[in-house]
């Protein structure tokens, strides 16, 4: 063996601990921004980061279908719209808690994945990313018709939601740590997931679905499943997003978020835990900074994607060897095992 044909260790083999308690450091610095933030003059980049939160909350719903699931859909700001819409819909309708409308966002997300997911699953490949992308379609030109809802020129939520205890969504501080709490929660429930026997099934359906269905697995309701639950986490991302913009419009749905969503799941890295999050911050920080000095802040964007395609094809949180998904054998073998298993204990 020559030593170039050696591998070096990766960032994560070399220093397991900081990996590890990278996170919760994250997680630390995050929550106590709020207070420091006013010690520097920039109280404004509070609305900035709840803002990368709840992006990186949808980013993290789609890394889920496409990096572990590989369901490359091309219509996810669909489920976002639909989230937003949803409190839309409940405050007209008399409704000031923000948990009652942000729940209400939850499972419209869900259901409209459920019936889009339906049919489009029914499908693969370039197929399947041309049909989602069509019904996103369809639900942009829905809101642009629905005029009781502003059509294109969107609607304005005026009015705080209440989160309880006499505080509402216009206290700025109180509002951020609720979005992190529920950024914290879906990464922890997807991170669980993604490593429990459903989640190796998701990476199997992946990497093999002709060989899953020969194992006798439901390929078909595990991919549904899979696609309800990203869309829910998509649609409640729609939810707090209106919350946070406190104004809501079609563009939400358009096909273009949802090439952007996709843009920054893959520069993150599809399939590892932290892709999502990471992609989200990159871009958006990348974003604000530019716009500052230059109006053609899409030209080093579109460097950075490329620069990423060539140099980092496993995106960004593949340099430092963050766990992944699980490839090929790895995710199918796990499989065969288990189907052994429980085959050895039917018999028995």
């Amino acid at each position: 063996m020559t030593p170039r044909s050696v591998s070096r260790p990766s960032f994560a083999a070399r220093y397991p601990g900081v990996l590890r308690r990278l996170p919760w450091l994250v997680l630390a610095v995050l929550a106590l921004f709020p207070l420091l933030a006013p010690m520097f003059g920039v109280e404004y980049y509070v609305g900035f980061v709840r803002r990368v939160l709840i992006v990186a909350i949808a980013a993290a719903s789609l890394n889920f279908i496409v990096g572990y699931g590989g369901m490359a859909a091309l219509g996810h700001a669909g489920f976002i719209g639909v989230g937003a819409y949803t409190v839309v819909a409940l405050v007209e309708a008399g409704v000031g808690s923000a948990w009652l409308a942000w729940g209400g966002a939850l499972v419209g997300g869900g259901v409209f994945a459920a019936l889009i997911g339906a049919v489009s699953l029914r499908t693969r490949g370039v197929y399947f990313i041309m049909i989602t992308l069509a019904f996103a379609q369809m639900l942009y030109y829905l809101a642009v018709s629905l005029r009781t809802y502003g059509g294109d020129d969107g609607y304005g939520l005026y009015t705080p939601l209440a989160l309880g205890a006499g505080f509402d969504t216009a206290h700025p501080q109180l509002f951020y740590w609720v979005v992190l709490a529920l950024a914290a929660l879906v990464f922890a429930v997807f991170s669980r997931v993604a490593h429990a026997r459903y989640g190796h099934a998701l990476r199997g359906i992946r990497d093999n679905e002709t060989r899953m269905v020969a194992l006798g697995y439901p390929v078909y309701r595990l991919k549904l499943a899979g696609f309800v639950a990203a869309g829910a986490v998509a649609g409640l991302a729609g939810g707090l997003l209106a919350s946070h913009n406190a104004f809501v419009s079609p563009g939400l749905m358009h096909w273009t978020q949802s090439a952007l969503l996709l843009v920054m799941v893959m520069l993150g890295g599809a399939g590892r835990r932290w892709g999502a999050a990471l992609g989200v911050a990159l871009w958006l920080t990348l974003e604000e900074v530019l716009k500052i000095y230059t109006d053609y802040w899409h030209w080093p964007l579109g460097l950075l994607l490329l620069l990423s395609v060539f140099h980092a094809p496993q995106g960004l949180a593949g340099l430092f060897g963050q766990g992944s998904g699980g490839q090929g054998a790895d995710a199918t073998g796990e499989l065969d095992s288990a189907v052994q298993e429980r085959a050895g204990r039917e018999e028995a």
